[in-house]
């Protein structure tokens, strides 16, 4: 079913992998995030950490998380807030450690005000503990007290030996998204293709980017989703900046307007990126340069199957933008000399995808022992080359300079080739014409 839920199956099996990734002798602790504040005592609206999240489920904070393969009372244990009834009435209502068994399908799970008690003697014995050092000061230095406890034990407990970072296992078993995990992330994809139109319709000489901005939040928070990240929402000379986010300035006719914005839903992200002309039709010089980053992007996409690797699709992509370039005496020199020196980073400065799951740029390794990872079912990605003219780059014909486009498509990996989860959603300089008019007559 389109949209559906993670059940508590899959989230069983997740920590029954990584349990036997990291082996019988082994620990795993993981802890939810902590609330972020964004001000004074405001804090910003709770993001589970991905980790967490993935493994459990789970979206409280105040949680640790404790996987002990073998163990007789249960291997998986989740500490987590009892329920509050004077709390809860401010922030709304806790699963409890009652409900966290009976919701999450964990073998037990206890007090969080109790876990410097309980949890110290589970890793007793243990040969080796994986865990995210270093990402969270708090819970760093409440792991280093329970394995200082337990080294000074006279009764002869023997505390973990090797701490191991636990990013490698687990993110491996990230980066192959299941049936369910794509299941979402078409839903996260729709989602955000229809916040895409929103926003076209909004676009129009004398608006402002915040305007466009608006009109894309508000369709993807009405579907019940939310903003995978903030929405670059750039205009002209803005578009060169990678990762503009003030969103403010007036919209021109005779500008391009970059709109790069993604949906999140039930933790998985979308990430799309389409390149519009304010006033509804590219000009000669915009036309070109939009032509040749589309070229890029379709060399690219026919190299996302099994067996390709991680640099070919860049590989492809970066030669059509050098040769296009070249073509039009942006660059100098034939293009296998100005692919050599590097001269393209000018105005491709990026690689042309990223992982995309439960995060935008997603868990996993894009190389594996040097060599660039080897595309396989399961993976999605995203696919988006892009030129940068700079407004003050003298060398170039006054017609290009302050342009910048980018075309990002969400993809999966399968089987036979690819599944481009963003295709409804035009890229053709035509049909994104015709679109815009469309989108534009119906508001």
């Amino acid at each position: 079913m389109s949209g559906s839920r993670i059940g508590v199956r899959e989230y069983r099996h997740r920590r029954r992998e990584l349990m036997r990734l990291a082996g019988a002798d082994a620990a795993v602790l993981l802890a939810a995030a902590p609330p972020r504040l964004r001000n004074g005592d405001t804090c910003w609206p709770y993001r589970q950490d991905s980790d967490f999240l993935y493994l459990t489920g789970f979206d409280e904070p105040q949680a640790v998380l404790a996987l002990l393969p073998g163990r007789a009372a249960g291997q998986c244990v989740l500490f987590c807030r009892e329920r509050d009834t004077a709390a809860e009435r401010w922030d709304g209502g806790w699963l409890g450690p009652e409900g966290a068994v009976r919701m999450l399908g964990v073998d037990d799970a206890f007090p969080i005000a109790d876990i410097d008690e309980i949890l110290p003697g589970m890793l007793e014995g243990r040969a080796r503990l994986y865990c995210h050092f270093g990402r969270e000061a708090a819970f760093d230095a409440q792991l280093l007290a329970w394995l200082r406890r337990l080294r000074a034990s006279h009764g002869g407990a023997r505390a973990p030996q090797e701490m191991l970072a636990l990013g490698h296992l687990l993110h491996e078993l990230r980066l192959f998204k299941s049936p369910a995990e794509r299941a979402l992330l078409r839903e996260a994809a729709r989602i955000g293709m229809d916040g895409h139109r929103a926003a076209w319709a909004a676009l129009r000489p004398g608006a402002h980017e915040y305007t466009v901005e608006a009109a894309f939040t508000g369709a993807v928070r009405a579907a019940g989703a939310r903003p995978s990240y903030p929405p670059i929402v750039a205009a002209g000379s803005n578009a060169c900046v990678l990762h503009y986010a003030r969103n403010d300035a007036p919209l021109r006719s005779g500008d391009l307007l970059l709109l790069d914005a993604g949906a999140e839903w039930q933790g998985y992200a979308s990430d799309i990126t389409r390149t519009l002309p304010v006033g509804g039709r590219f000009g000669t010089a915009q036309r070109a340069l939009y032509r040749l980053v589309l070229e890029a992007q379709q060399a690219a996409l026919a190299c996302i199957r099994p067996g390709r690797t991680w640099e070919d699709f860049h590989d492809a992509a970066r030669t059509v933008l050098v040769e296009g370039l070249c073509a039009l005496r942006l660059l100098e020199g034939p293009p296998r000399q100005a692919l050599a020196r590097g001269h393209y980073r000018r105005y491709f400065p990026h690689k042309t995808g990223h992982w995309l799951g439960l995060d935008v740029h997603d868990a996993g390794d894009y190389r594996i022992h040097g060599e660039p990872r080897v595309l396989e079912p399961g993976m999605v990605l995203t696919v988006e080359p892009g030129l940068y003219i700079p407004a003050d780059d003298a060398g170039v014909p006054a017609r290009y300079r302050g342009t910048g486009i980018r075309i990002e498509d969400d993809v999966a990996v399968t089987a036979t080739g690819a599944e481009v989860l963003t295709a409804a959603l035009p890229g053709d300089p035509d049909a994104l014409e015709e679109a815009l008019s469309v989108a534009r007559r119906a508001a």
